[in-house]
């Protein structure tokens, strides 16, 4: 825990000061020496679309998508893209340092979460986590160490590394997960990497499905996805969205998991 704080705090000292706001869609924002990219929507923003980018990707390939922003704005959102440290996020089994237990990583999502409430004057409870690929991968690690921090996740074709954690100290509350069946880079089953391994998805479900009493699965469908929904008592959320392809990543796939979880009005 002080290793963590001490990291937080470090991060935390580039929170203000003129790089924040002379930053954009084209220039990189700092936090420490991390960064990411921003762009806000025309009015005041109604929440935040953070995502997180594949392996090898950044903030700047992000930016150049202009589905994601006519998502974004479309919502009233901000579209925020961090970066990783180097060509991939520093998490528990990653090829890239597979000893890491992600705290330095944690740390820079706090640290980011932060900088868009209390500079770029986001409201705290509407930011949505959501990667593709490596930073899907991202997404799970939060959405199990931080899910109280966060509106929702969604994670686009992309998994905790093996082994899956056996439990979550955060759960999310609502989370939609979207994967091909026919995806070979990251199979639903996982596959091996160097010296370690992808995780299996459905593991990675059952996880999250264990944190919570969730009800029957209840079947949808939209375009290419096939979906199964299931809810608590309480009003936590889980749903699974399958599509036939492989390894890939379209806007559509966020509007149907908004439509899914009611985030519609954000």
């Amino acid at each position: 825990m002080r290793l963590l704080a001490a990291i937080l705090l470090t991060f935390a000292t580039g929170l203000t000061g003129g790089a924040a706001q002379a930053c954009g869609p084209d220039t990189d924002c700092m936090i420490g020496e991390r960064t990411y990219r921003i762009v806000m929507p025309d009015a005041a923003p109604r929440g935040a679309l953070i995502y997180a980018h594949g392996y090898r990707g950044s903030a700047r390939g992000v930016m150049k998508n202009k589905g994601l922003r006519r998502f974004a704005a479309a919502h009233g959102l901000a579209l925020v893209a961090p970066k990783s440290a180097e060509d991939d996020w520093r998490i528990p089994g990653t090829p890239s340092e597979p000893t890491t237990d992600g705290a330095r990583e944690l740390a820079y999502h706090d640290a980011l979460r932060a900088r868009l409430t209390e500079v770029h004057g986001i409201p705290a409870d509407t930011l949505v986590m959501t990667g593709f690929s490596a930073g899907g991968m991202l997404t799970w690690v939060l959405a199990c160490e931080r899910g109280s921090h966060y509106r929702a996740f969604i994670p686009i074709a992309g998994t905790f590394w093996a082994p899956v954690p056996s439990d979550c100290p955060d759960p999310a509350r609502t989370l939609v997960h979207v994967h091909g069946t026919s995806d070979g880079v990251v199979p639903l089953v996982g596959r091996p990497i160097a010296s370690t391994r992808q995780g299996n998805v459905f593991e990675a479900l059952a996880l999250l499905q264990s944190t919570g009493d969730f009800g029957a699965a209840e079947a949808s469908a939209s375009g290419d996805l096939a979906c199964e929904s299931q809810a608590t008592p309480t009003g936590r959320s889980l749903t699974y969205c399958a599509h036939p392809g492989g390894h890939s990543f379209k806007t559509g796939y966020l509007g149907t998991a908004f439509e899914r979880i009611g985030l519609g009005g954000l």
